[in-house]
């Protein structure tokens, strides 16, 4: 359900996007709408802020935002939790990495994960430098005091030609060693320079970037490798599937939903992105099949109920349209696919049930 494009594209989208710093923006619902009192999956989330799923999953993964209840693999989000996360898509808006961001934000937290919600409304783009509103100044993460022009200095100084840049010399480190069965030295020469190899949650986040900007091959290599070095693990598996359905390759999508499957049986979320596909290749009744098993074990997840409502407008099958758009405006009615939901229910002449009034 997530638009195509880049995080940055699609924030950019939003209403208010051309304000980023403007705290009126971040208002998602009135304060008495149903929308404030409802939780939120990842894939709602992502919908919500124009975002990818695998962004909504690095900022949980890096603890910038707390799932509020958690249950066979599936995350739900509260408002406030929302909130935050739609000030940190306002803040992809300066050209910073997911990886940056998240960086950037625990300097002005402190690594207090309880104090980014407090602090990430105050945190305003300055250039392509974040800093943090107090007041009327401006404090960057080490708590400096930052000037208006600062940001015009650090352009300037970007654009002094590269002869005036001093490099230092590649150094060479001899290591020797006692070779024991041929009673010689050898010498190993190392570069000091040599890129460090990355860790597996550093390379978890690269593939979040990657995603991120679109580079779904890449994206795809980079789990492809932690998978590697690790070995088989759900949630890797599930990165991956994901990041190949949005690459639109369905078939190695599909089976890598399987795997997952076969990893973690409770995995409901890799169950219903499963049937998904399986929709889209037209294994309609395996596809039905995989939503009514996830709803058996999770009457309550909003999403399963809004795939199968459209398995069964594809196939004609009015009734079962009908129950499981009411069943899903009664779970999120200020859902991003809720206003499509109302509108086939209008559509069919089904509006007039009381429970889609919710």
């Amino acid at each position: 359900m997530t638009p195509p494009g880049t995080d940055v594209e699609q924030s950019a989208c939003l209403p208010g996007s051309q304000l980023p710093n403007d705290s009126q923006s971040f208002e998602l619902f009135p304060k008495n709408s149903l929308g404030v009192s409802r939780l939120y999956t990842v894939a709602m989330m992502a919908d919500v802020l124009g975002v990818s799923q695998a962004t909504i999953r690095h900022w949980r993964r890096n603890k910038l935002i707390r799932a509020t209840r958690s249950s066979d693999s599936i995350d739900w989000y509260d408002y406030s939790m929302l909130v935050v996360a739609k000030d940190l898509s306002r803040l992809l808006l300066s050209g910073l990495s997911l990886r940056e961001l998240s960086h950037k934000i625990h300097l002005f937290t402190e690594g207090n994960e309880l104090r980014v919600a407090e602090v990430i409304n105050r945190i305003v783009v300055d250039g392509h430098r974040l800093s943090l509103r107090r007041d009327d100044l401006l404090l960057s993460a080490g708590g400096q005091m930052q000037l208006d022009f600062y940001a015009c200095g650090i352009h300037a100084d970007m654009d002094q030609p590269s002869s005036q840049t001093v490099e230092q010399p590649s150094t060479l480190t001899i290591v020797p060693f006692l070779n024991t069965s041929h009673s010689e030295i050898i010498v190993e020469y190392q570069d000091e320079h040599a890129p460090d190899i990355p860790s597996s949650a550093e390379l978890l986040d690269i593939a979040a970037d990657l995603e991120a900007a679109g580079d779904f091959v890449e994206a795809s290599e980079a789990l492809r490798a932690v998978l590697q070095a690790d070995g088989p693990c759900a949630s890797v598996t599930f990165m991956l599937a994901e990041t190949l359905y949005r690459a639109g390759d369905l078939a190695a999508a599909r089976e890598r939903y399987y795997t997952v499957i076969e990893l973690d049986e409770d995995h409901l979320e890799a169950r219903t992105s499963l049937a998904c596909v399986l929709a889209e290749q037209g294994d309609v009744e395996l596809a039905t099949a995989a939503l009514e098993g996830v709803l058996k074990q999770q009457p309550d997840y909003a999403d399963a109920h809004w795939h199968l409502a459209g398995i069964h407008t594809e196939t004609g099958c009015q009734e079962k349209t009908e129950h499981h758009l009411l069943r899903f405006l009664s779970l999120a009615p200020e859902s991003p696919w809720a206003n499509l939901a109302r509108e086939k229910l209008s559509q069919d002449s089904l509006l007039s049930s009381p429970d889609a009034s919710e």
